[in-house]
Parts: C-alpha cells; structure tokens; sequence
C-alpha cells in the first residue's frame, strides 16, 4: 500500500470526458482494502484503511482538521465496491491538492484569487438581448450588493468585454475577505477556477450563497447558450464531473471548522 496513493493520485483532477474523446481507458486499481474509518492522528483526524493512515501522493497523512470532513472523505474511500476511480473522488483530489500544495503556498493560492477579482465575471453584462441582461442582473446584483454591505467594496461594471479597472478600496475590502487557512483556502480557490468568480466563492464561503445557487450564477451565460441553441452531450458531462468538483469545495467551506 507504500505507493498506491501517489499512483492514484498523482495527476490530480483528471477529466474522464477528455479521457472518452481520446480514446483513453485509464486501468483502475482494484480495492486493495478492507475497512475504511478515521481516527485522530498526525495533522488532524486521518483517514484510515484497514486502521493505517492513508497518505497524500506528495507522502503527507490524510488528515482533516474535523471529523465531519475526514467522515466525508472516507465515504469516497468506502464508495467502490471493486475498483478506485480517482475521477469519482472529487473530495479526495481536493484534499490532496490543500494538503500538498495550498498548504505550503498560501500567498501565490490567495494571489490566484486576488487576479479575478480585478476581471470578475460579475463585472460583465451583456450588451443584449434584454433577456439575458435581466437574468444576468437577477443572479449577479444581490452578490454585489452583498459585497458593498459585508466587504465594503464596490464594484465598477461594464458591458461588453472592455476591460473596468476597479477601484482599490473595493479590491482591497474584498481581498481582506479571502481565507487564511489551508482548507478554507483551497476551497475557495476551487471555487474561483471553477466558476470564473472570485465574488461567487466568497459568497459561498460566507454563506450568502448556496452551492446550487452559486453554481447557477456562474452558469448564467451557458444555460442561455444552451436554451437558445441546444444541449452539448459532452460538454453537460464534462459540467456534472465540474459541479461534483464544486460541491467537493462546498463540502470543505461547511466542514473545515
């Protein structure tokens, strides 16, 4: 059991659609364990395989710094019934990445961050048509009112995609929102990537915003898209592994203490 984590694990966040397009069938490890649990140990409260720790593919423990995010990692662990899919275990990848890389990485993690809230999606309305406008003031307005009331920041929007510098006061109440802690972090690190919106992840985090909610204002311009000129199969596939990934961060965001 020494390496099979890293193995696992050691390109992190695969995309099985990408995968499927080329041609690629990955072979799965079969379970090579019996009893999942978890228990205090090294970091915080680890996971454990037939009772050792389970390790991350940089050799660090797997450990949460609560029980109810170490239970909802094992329950990943628990899930397969014959082989390990890593593409299925979006809490694992995540935990993985915070603890090998976010953790050691704090300033370039909260630096990410900082780079799309000075080009957020929420910047950027549409020029027309007056349906989309509206739908896109419907979901995006409220989190901006909320950062003007909690962060004190507000945002300068535009239209289009000409770029609007924004002010540094707004930049700067927004920054001093950005989580400190490794977990929280890289959380709403994933977040961010994932829908394009720094704004949207401090949201979520601050518990302005549920995760259907959140994932719904990130998405406004595609359901359009798609209302507008049907449904891409794949690229709906490649969304749902994508959502499994944000409900992983929200996951962390509820149960990281």
């Amino acid at each position: 059991m020494r390496d099979i984590f890293a193995d696992l694990f050691a390109a992190e966040r695969p995309d099985p659609i990408e995968a499927a397009r080329r041609s690629i069938r990955p072979r799965l490890p079969r379970r090579f364990y019996h009893e999942v649990s978890v228990g205090d140990g090294e970091g915080g409260v680890c996971l454990l395989l037939d009772g050792r720790p389970a390790r991350t593919p940089g050799r660090r423990t797997l450990a949460a710094p609560t029980r109810a995010l170490a239970e909802a990692i094992a329950a990943e662990w628990q899930a397969p019934a014959e082989t390990i899919d890593p593409a299925k275990m979006p809490l694992t990848r995540l935990a993985n990445s915070i603890l090998d890389g976010v953790a050691a990485a704090h300033e370039e993690v909260a630096a990410e961050i900082e780079k799309y809230l000075g080009s957020d999606l929420l910047f950027y309305r549409a020029e027309g048509p007056h349906e989309l406008a509206e739908r896109q003031a419907r979901h995006w307005d409220p989190i901006l009112a909320w950062a003007h009331e909690a962060l004190g920041a507000r945002f300068v929007l535009a239209q289009g995609i000409v770029h609007a510098a924004q002010p540094e006061p707004a930049l700067a109440g927004a920054r001093a929102a950005i989580p400190h802690d490794p977990w929280r972090l890289g959380a709403v690190h994933a977040v961010t990537t994932l829908t394009g919106s720094a704004l949207i992840a401090l949201a979520l985090l601050h518990g302005r915003l549920a995760t259907d909610d959140a994932w719904a204002a990130a998405h406004v311009d595609e359901d359009w898209n798609i209302e507008q000129w049907g449904r891409d199969e794949i690229a709906l596939e490649r969304r749902a592994f994508r959502f499994a990934e944000m409900q992983a961060a929200a996951t962390v965001l509820a149960t990281a203490g």
